[in-house]
């Protein structure tokens, strides 16, 4: 038997915590403040604990009032994004997922019909986003982030590591000006990412090309844009070996030589940290993890 106390005294406690005041909880809850006063003096004398230092024109947490508060919000708050959840969609199990817009289109999508033949009973939302995700202020189950890692208050799995190559279309490999060395890179235009402008200048370090020497660069402001740019000839992109393999088996875009640059930069799967998995954000977990392990590597160069 879980040992519970009435919702309305942990709503009232909650609030009144959150505002310091039983009058300002009083007018979010739409009661009196001595409605509010009596569900906090019901949970005190439920736990046997006093909650609350109460002083003549606002009230503050004890140490023990403190400790819970932050227990009971994690749980209002999960009984809010279920209760959202279940009302959004009664039949189905479904999952939100914010998903980093590279990875998304260029890994996720190719693959979602493995997921769907599966987990038929599952229902994948997903939505494209830069940067973390405020999972407080969302409907958001989970998020593939891209980044270093150590976000805060976060549970967060390792997907993919970001390891750069060059690519471009295949008619520059044997255009009057081919590629086949990195030397020749100073030959032709550098297509880089605008939030990312350390990347060309470290490859071409690692490849003993000064950076002095490059004649063109061209900046876009997504990934995305940077590797059409590179399929329609602009110039040379930096991609990422795993997220570009479709585009090089299909002919669409070419890796001249061998050379890559691990960024240091890498996808998470992340949800909110103590937060219990249901069983659609599990299947993708466990599905994403497997699919990731067992892809085979880019076959080779497209020449």
């Amino acid at each position: 038997m879980r040992r519970l106390p009435p919702l309305n005294a942990l709503r009232s406690f909650e609030a009144a915590a959150r505002h310091g005041s039983f009058n300002k909880a009083a007018d979010e809850l739409y009661v009196t403040p001595s409605a509010v006063s009596h569900q906090v003096k019901t949970l005190e004398d439920f736990l046997e604990v006093r909650l609350f230092l109460r002083e003549k024109r606002r009230v503050s947490l004890t140490s023990a009032g403190e400790r819970y508060l932050a227990s009971v919000q994690q749980a209002l708050d999960e009984i809010d994004s279920a209760t959202r959840r279940l009302m959004a969609s009664p039949n189905s199990v479904a999952v939100t997922i914010s998903v980093a817009p590279a990875f998304l289109t260029r890994w996720l999508v190719p693959r979602i019909g493995q997921f769907q033949t599966e987990h038929p009973d599952v229902e994948l939302r997903l939505s494209s986003a830069y940067g973390p995700i405020d999972f407080d202020h969302s409907d958001t189950d989970m998020a593939v982030n891209f980044g270093r890692g150590g976000w805060r208050d976060v549970e967060s799995t390792h997907l993919l590591n970001v390891r750069l190559v060059p690519v471009c279309s295949p008619a520059l490999l044997t255009g009057d000006k081919p590629l086949n060395t990195p030397e020749d890179l100073k030959r032709h235009t550098l297509i880089r990412v605008a939030d990312r402008p350390d990347e060309w200048p470290r490859i071409l370090r690692q490849a003993g090309v000064s950076s002095t020497d490059i004649g063109r660069v061209m900046t876009f402001s997504s990934t995305s844009l940077a590797m059409s740019a590179a399929m329609e000839g602009v110039g040379i992109a930096l991609g990422d070996e795993k997220l570009v393999e479709r585009e090089v088996r299909y002919g669409q875009l070419a890796i001249p030589f061998d050379l890559v640059l691990d960024s240091g930069n890498a996808f998470y799967l992340i949800y909110p940290k103590g937060r219990a998995l249901s069983y659609g954000m599990k299947a993708f977990h466990d599905w994403v993890i497997d699919a990731i392990t067992h892809d085979a590597p880019v076959s080779g160069i497209h020449t």
